[in-house]
């Protein structure tokens, strides 16, 4: 009998234990919520997040607040200036504490927003180490995500910022990515609006491709394919060629030098004039345009 009742209480006790292994974890729990929740303010914002929760009496409450309110003001102000400057606009940016003591902090971080048409996301871990006086971070587990179907040039540099851990190189690179694709953009937009018989974007104006055609030549197109390249240090360029679709009835009645070295004349022409230029020069060349 003492020997059952032995065994019950020690089967009890493991129970308790694991109940109050659970219970621990639970306040480690939520003292890191409440690390990730508690923002260390100065000046006019901690005298008036101090007013708000009861911890100061008086009555400079309302100038507290009103101090706070400009604040708040110039913060809004300089965040909508920072986003003019570079381009890019923050949505969210979630921040969970994984590790904290004396020593060290560990922080996970999402970070989402766009530039442009272009959407983002960013998570990584980030760690503060401090020795004596000195702090030391650094970025480890980095992992970009990016919403946008333009992207077989860009897949390439984002495995090399996610093994480098280059926030920096990806941020810049982005935002020159997204600029000329903008430029490719506007500009398809511009030759279809100004020869709308003749222009046609088949997957819209943000494709890689604008074709070039004409009622009275059927079955003869010249295509337009333009594709942003980013090499894998972060290098932006745009990359334009012309390809031609003519049928071999139609061939027989053009000199073979003239058509089958389109492309290249168009390469040399879009070194000396540009895109814009060589494009609508291409136009005028080959008298596809009715308004002409």
């Amino acid at each position: 009998m003492e020997e059952k009742m032995n065994e019950e209480n020690t089967e009890e006790v493991k129970v308790l234990e694991a109940q109050m292994k659970c219970l621990q974890a639970e306040v480690e729990a939520l003292q890191c919520q409440k690390q990730d929740m508690c923002f260390h303010f100065r000046g006019p914002m901690q005298d008036a997040l101090a007013h708000v929760c009861g911890q100061r009496q008086g009555r400079g409450k309302e100038r507290v607040l009103s101090r706070l309110k400009e604040e708040v003001q110039k913060l809004e102000e300089d965040l909508k200036r920072q986003t003019q400057m570079n381009g890019i606009t923050l949505n969210s940016c979630t921040t969970t504490t994984l590790q904290s003591s004396d020593s060290k902090l560990v922080q996970q971080l999402c970070v989402s927003g766009h530039v442009s048409e272009l959407f983002f996301q960013v998570e990584f871990q980030l760690s503060e180490v401090k020795e004596h006086q000195k702090s030391e971070r650094k970025i480890s587990d980095l992992n970009v995500v990016l919403d946008s179907t333009d992207l077989q040039n860009f897949s390439n540099f984002v495995s090399r910022v996610e093994e480098n851990r280059d926030l920096l190189l990806f941020f810049r690179t982005l935002r020159s990515f997204s600029n000329r694709c903008e430029d490719r953009c506007r500009t398809f937009q511009h030759f279809q609006e100004k020869y709308p018989s003749v222009v046609s974007l088949p997957g819209g104006p943000r494709s890689e491709v604008m074709t070039l055609n004409h009622p009275e030549l059927p079955g003869c197109v010249l295509f337009v394919h333009w594709s942003v390249d980013v090499s894998r240090e972060g290098v932006v360029a745009p990359k334009i060629d012309l390809l031609t679709k003519i049928p071999e009835t139609a061939l027989r009645l053009f000199p073979s030098q003239a058509v089958g070295g389109a492309g290249e004349a168009f390469q040399s022409l879009l070194r000396v004039v540009g895109p814009e230029a060589a494009i609508e020069s291409i136009i005028r060349a080959v008298s596809l345009s009715q308004d002409i």
